[in-house]
């Protein structure tokens, strides 16, 4: 049954905004994903938590279609507070910051693709690295967010939150869409439906695409990028008899890429490069990854619900990089190779959920069991000019993560649930050095993690919460087969209050107080081989969100999220958490109908922050503007995107690094950074058939 109103619920610190929710949950077909009601928050109604899978989020279509989306890693700024920052060519994953973490590449950020994981454990470049890039923007139908540690579903990387991706079941109409930008930027797109209405193998409800897209850039820096990226999907999707529904998906990634790496400051001011320079043009990489993914959804005549995932990938890395130029070798310089070589990862799902009925008050119970193995080769190597000149560190990784969770809600009266969850992980660490012995190792290693959420419903339009868990992120598993057992998988003490709530008809607001202690902050240092332990830190903030409709076409929004954050046991002025943004903000204004002109217009802001534990160095902050306005028909599109419109001179990733230039005597710390997109506009055409 398709609920006739949309729902939107904000919980865990989060909007969901759904314009058709089915409420048999898989077992029934997506909306036409051309026509789209305009969304009435007159309509919108808060509901308790019985509707509501502990706060997930749902991508809005006025979102979905407005926002600029270069990739499908551009579709995580949709999540409030989260930012991005890119720093190796396009190619490679993105930094991600949210609720006062710098994720790094997902460390701290769990996530997944239609329940497979994304982030790699123990990888070449960084602990839990989270390559998004194989997905296609345009096949993403919906996106659950998970902020804090409150989910007993999301395990390892899932500290600050985690982000739940699921594909389109049914396009709708199929698309052929075309773009070109500024800086010899190119993407083809199409997204075909091959049974339209017809059947394959079954008479019941059964759906088959595919989707495939090409892009070319040069960018916007002097070294020409040279980017080259290719991404195939496909899925079939079937109602198999009355009680299950079937999911296949398959599809292939491979890029390619040439990247001006990270500059330091004094070269610019200096005048030995300019701000869109290079100091060693040989930077960048390949990449690719295959992915299979199968899932069964049974529904039992007892009402309970059964769902069986098993997915498998295959990854390949391949990354020359130079962070410190002429700091260890004066000579050859000090790039290096990083490299995973045929990774197989195999995983399975099971869950099983069912409503019933104790001492009169209703009862939801889920059961659920996980288990995933890593399985390949990790590399790190000297090059120059990306020839090999000797190997650093070299070994096969073998690394399991088996978990089983439970996870039970008590409705005790019709404004007050309870939400009580226990997560067990077992980790199975295993790294054979190829060239020292004594570098080798095996450990195994357990990790309990229990959650409590409450809610309650003041009134139709006020919604209390309160939520506390743990959660934990893993090390590196060359790292926890020689380290102390207190370094392998730190806890993550995460706890919130908050409320949702409606003012008049169409005012939607949102807020949450929270906090966040980290037993130990973990950085995987790529370039040499090497965890970085620096100890405890606490994170305090304040999350508001605010949803308004000003007439029945025109919408505006703001997200803003501070934190404070500092190490525990360091002293008062040298405790600052490096790279931790304490306030960011984004919003905008949206102008949206069925058809004809669509447009937008929306703000990112993130503040100057520490860059060091002594704040003797910081990464710039920056504040920018970005635009999009659309040309709707039942038959085509006309879209006309521009990012900052202000052509601000911004940094994107930013590090505080000791490096030496060819030339100079000694080694110097400071800001090195990678430039930030110049004003940049891209038109798009799209045909519906």
């Amino acid at each position: 049954m398709i609920l006739k109103k949309c729902i939107l619920i904000y919980c865990c610190g989060l909007q969901l905004i759904s314009f058709a929710q089915n409420t048999s949950g898989e077992l029934g077909r997506t909306k036409d994903s051309v026509s789209t009601k305009v969304i009435d928050l007159k309509e919108v109604i808060i509901t308790d938590s019985k509707n509501n899978s502990h706060g997930s989020e749902i991508i809005s279509q006025i979102d979905q279609q407005l926002r600029p989306n270069n990739s499908a890693q551009d579709l995580l700024r949709l999540v409030p507070g989260l930012f991005i920052a890119q720093h190796a060519g396009g190619g490679k994953a993105e930094q991600i910051f949210l609720r006062g973490f710098d994720c790094d590449h997902g460390t701290d950020f769990s996530v997944n693709i239609d329940g497979m994981p994304v982030n790699m454990v123990s990888h070449a470049h960084g602990q839990g690295y989270a390559d998004f890039h194989f997905v296609i923007p345009e096949t993403i139908d919906k996106l659950k967010v998970y902020k804090g540690t409150y989910n007993a579903a999301y395990g390892d990387f899932a500290t600050s939150g985690a982000g739940e991706f699921s594909t389109k079941n049914n396009i709708g109409k199929s698309m052929i869409k075309l773009e070109g930008g500024q800086f010899e930027t190119y993407r083809a797109m199409a997204m075909i439906d091959l049974l339209r209405g017809n059947h394959l193998f079954t008479k019941q409800n059964e759906n088959f695409y595919v989707a495939a897209e090409y892009n070319y850039a040069n960018s916007f820096l002097e070294n020409k990028q040279h980017f080259k990226r290719y991404n195939i999907f496909s899925k079939y999707t079937a109602q198999l008899g009355s009680n299950n529904f079937l999911s296949f998906s398959g599809s292939t990634f491979n890029s390619g890429w040439n990247a001006s790496g990270q500059i330091p400051s004094r070269a610019v001011s200096d005048g030995v490069i300019t701000r869109f320079g290079s100091l060693d043009a040989t930077e960048g990489g390949q990449t690719s990854r295959t992915n299979a993914n199968l899932s069964l959804t049974t529904s039992l005549i007892n009402g309970g619900l059964i769902k069986n995932q098993a997915y498998y990938s295959f990854y390949d890395f391949n990354l020359y990089s130079n962070f410190t130029f002429f700091l260890h070798d004066s000579v050859n310089g000090d790039q290096i190779n990083q490299t995973e070589s045929g990774r197989n990862i195999y995983g399975y799902k099971f869950s099983y959920e069912k409503t019933a009925s104790v001492f009169g008050k209703n009862l939801k119970t889920v059961i659920g069991a996980t288990t995933r193995i890593d399985d390949g080769t990790v590399m790190l190597r000297h090059s120059v000019k990306r020839v090999i000149l000797d190997t650093i560190s070299a070994g096969h990784l073998t690394q399991q993560n088996a978990s089983a969770y439970i996870d039970e809600t008590l409705y005790l009266t019709e404004k007050f649930s309870v939400n009580t969850s226990l997560r067990f992980d077992y980790f199975d660490f295993k790294f054979q050095n190829f060239q020292y012995d004594s570098l080798s190792g095996r450990k195994q290693v357990p990790k309990l993690s229990p959650k409590l959420n409450l809610y309650y419903d003041a009134s139709a339009n006020v919604q209390l919460f309160v939520h506390a868990g743990n959660g934990f992120h893993s090390n590196d598993a060359r790292s926890v087969v020689l380290k102390s057992v207190e370094n392998n998988l730190p806890t993550a003490l995460g706890y919130e209050v908050g409320s949702t709530f409606k003012l008049g008809k169409r005012i939607l607001v949102n807020t949450a107080l929270w906090g966040l202690d980290l037993q130990n902050e973990l950085v995987y240092v790529g370039d040499e081989a090497i965890v970085e332990i620096t100890g405890a830190t606490r994170r305090v903030g304040v999350d508001l969100s605010t949803r308004v409709q000003l007439t029945d076409h025109l919408f505006a929004d703001a997200d803003i999220n501070y934190n404070h954050g500092r190490y525990i046991n360091l002293p008062k002025g040298e405790n600052f958490i490096p790279l931790a943004p304490s306030l960011t903000s984004t919003g905008g204004f949206s102008y949206k109908r069925e058809k004809g002109f669509n447009a937008s217009i929306r703000y990112r802001y993130l503040n100057t922050r520490p860059a060091n534990e002594d704040n003797s160095v910081q990464a710039l902050g920056y504040f920018l503007l970005d635009a999009v306005i659309n040309y709707t028909t039942p038959k085509y599109q006309i879209g006309l995107s521009a990012e900052n419109l202000l052509n601000t001179n911004w940094n994107q990733a930013q590090f505080d690094t000791e490096s030496r230039l060819r030339n100079e005597s000694t080694s110097v710390s400071e800001l090195h950074y990678t430039p930030g997109t110049p004003f940049y506009l891209k038109g798009s055409l799209t045909f519906f058939f």
